[in-house]
């Protein structure tokens, strides 16, 4: 890329994208990647695998930022952050390799089905029903799973495992600070995946105005995830879940 061509006017859009985007994957632990993947391949006409390359890319420096800060808060979750890892890294090479070879979109509307249901769940347990904390059962399969269509779908690790655990009850504020660290070894493993596929050609303007907003925006979501109460955060979670969702439900299948 040449970056002479680079402008504030061009970048402006983008960075500030990527900080609300990174705002609220900081504090809700997910929506990055779905925000940022749709603005790729509806606005910028990327092809998938191209935009999730990027994204990955991109999260891999907003990750990192907000991981550092989450650990700092006291957000994480040494033993479920050990759980996550290894299956979620896994899950995310394999699913890296699928979309550089194979059409990953066939089973995204099932996916992004089951995410509207559980958005719901979350967002009528937040209104009607006292939270509870609650040690999780599930664990390695979902970081297996989230791994895996978050880097075939573009998007998914934070909606996902972020979902599912408060499902399970698990403290809000630790979920999405475990949930954002182990991120940043996943976009690592699968950033590489792709780069050994697809090379690093086509790292355009939107990617570094992402980069640029997300990193700045990184410490800001560890800070809100601290102070947002348990109630309100499972509202957020199913609110951004149904609409984002949703979103890419009417997509996929239209």
């Amino acid at each position: 890329m040449d970056f002479s061509l680079l402008s504030i006017e061009t970048l402006l859009p983008f960075i500030l994208v990527g900080f609300g985007a990174q705002i609220v994957d900081g504090a809700l632990g997910m929506a990055f990647g779905v925000i940022c993947n749709t603005l790729l391949v509806a606005v910028m006409g990327l092809a998938p695998a191209r935009a999730s390359a990027n994204v990955h890319i991109v999260e891999t420096f907003t990750t990192a930022v907000s991981g550092i800060s989450h650990v700092l808060h006291g957000n994480v979750d040494r033993r479920l952050f050990f759980r996550l890892l290894i299956p979620g890294m896994i899950g995310g090479v394999s699913g890296a390799y699928l979309l550089t070879n194979v059409d990953g979109e066939t089973v995204k509307p099932f996916v992004l089905g089951y995410l509207i249901a559980v958005g719901i769940y979350l967002l009528v347990r937040g209104l009607l029903f006292p939270p509870t904390s609650q040690k999780p059962k599930v664990v390695e399969p979902l970081g297996l799973v989230g791994g895996f269509l978050d880097a075939a779908g573009g998007g998914g690790w934070g909606p996902i495992v972020t979902s599912n655990l408060l499902v399970q009850g698990v403290e809000p504020r630790r979920v999405v600070g475990t949930v954002n660290s182990v991120e940043f070894f996943l976009t690592l493993s699968v950033s590489a995946t792709f780069i050994a596929h697809l090379g690093l050609k086509d790292f355009a303007t939107a990617t570094v105005g992402l980069l640029i907003g997300g990193v700045l925006a990184a410490p800001l979501g560890a800070v809100m995830a601290k102070r947002i109460p348990t109630k309100t955060m499972l509202i957020l979670v199913g609110i951004v879940l149904m609409i984002t969702s949703t979103y890419g439900f009417i997509r996929a299948v239209l």
